[in-house]
């Protein structure tokens, strides 16, 4: 998959087996804000959850401080917000700043996986099995915001991680917005749709983005209203939508929905590892292709993401051959 997931530091609600770090104080200057707790109905590890949303450790829209506390800086239907989430005994306490709190605060839930359903998933292969008991806090989580993942996910199209971090982090932080509220230092708002068509050539160049990727954006950035739609579509209907923006195609459509949906069937098809790895950890077949990949996972349908995100989380890479490739995921369209 393009860009690993990063790991956090893992708070755990019910059941889970991550001790739980008491709740740490306010931070300075935390004043205004609302605020709303939730209580999961079940096991919930922050780290699992919202671990995919991270692009890279150096995320200027995602923080994860000392005392456990996960930071999101989004750029809500709303406006700007910033989301403070922290979990203890048993129940998710979240603070959200800037005009698109309100909005933040009523997607927590979602956003913490409670449209997803983990009793759906049967496993069908003893690491698989061994993956998803040593992880009962995994859920799915959508924040319902496309372009928030599409744009990322364009980035990271047949570069390396680092490269594709490197240029979030540049462009966000440049045509960005100081995230609202006592976020913690260097924060920021990634651009909204009209913002990203500001962006001029030159910057692109410095971020280390083509020609081609850049075009993309741009593009997306165009028919942004209509991107964000396929936040309420099924799997199918979404991915159509999305791919329909030339440059576009399943692996990018994939990262995307797997964030901005929760999706548990969007698999990622045409990346440089990910077959890879699930032909190695299932059946020790290190040349798997997209084919033998999605054979492997057949059983799993309707739920291959989440099998393929608990291979990944379980399993191992293959041993190597060659000469070791840079850092990082190389992904498709």
């Amino acid at each position: 998959m393009a860009g690993r997931y990063e790991p956090l530091t893992r708070t755990t609600v019910r059941g889970g087996q991550t001790r739980v770090p008491p709740p740490a104080p306010a931070p300075a200057g935390d004043t205004g804000g609302k605020t709303r707790t939730w209580v999961p109905d079940g096991p919930l590890a922050l780290g699992l959850v919202l671990g995919p949303l991270r692009r890279g450790p150096g995320d200027p829209t995602f923080r994860v401080t000392p005392d456990g506390s996960v930071w999101r800086a989004s750029a809500t239907p709303a406006g700007p917000g910033t989301l403070r989430v922290r979990a203890h005994g048993g129940e998710v306490t979240a603070q959200a700043w800037g005009p698109g709190a309100d909005w933040l605060l009523e997607g927590l839930p979602a956003l913490l996986g409670a449209e997803d359903d983990p009793a759906a998933f049967v496993p069908r292969h003893r690491l698989v099995h061994a993956s998803h008991r040593r992880r009962p806090g995994l859920r799915l989580g959508r924040t319902g915001l496309v372009l928030e993942s599409l744009i990322p996910s364009v980035l990271e199209q047949k570069v390396t991680a680092d490269e594709a971090y490197r240029a979030w982090r540049l462009l966000v932080r440049q045509h960005g917005t100081p995230a609202p509220g006592p976020a913690p230092a260097g924060m920021h708002v990634m651009p909204d749709a009209r913002g990203w068509r500001a962006v001029p050539s030159w910057d692109w160049h410095k971020a280390g983005v083509d020609d081609k990727r850049a075009a993309t954006v741009l593009r997306a950035a165009r028919v942004a209203a209509r991107l964000e739609e396929a936040a309420a579509m099924d799997l199918p209907q979404a991915a159509a939508r999305l791919e329909l923006v030339p440059g576009i195609g399943p692996w990018t459509s994939a990262e995307t929905l797997q964030r901005s949906n929760g999706h548990p069937d969007a698999v990622t098809v045409g990346d440089l590892h990910l077959p890879g790895i699930i032909g190695w950890s299932l059946a020790g077949d290190r040349d798997a292709d997209d084919a033998a990949m999605l054979e492997l996972l057949a059983p799993y349908a309707g739920q291959r993401h989440r099998a393929a995100r608990l291979i990944l989380l379980g399993g191992q890479a293959p041993p190597r051959r060659t000469p070791r490739m840079p850092r990082g995921d190389i992904g498709r369209l």
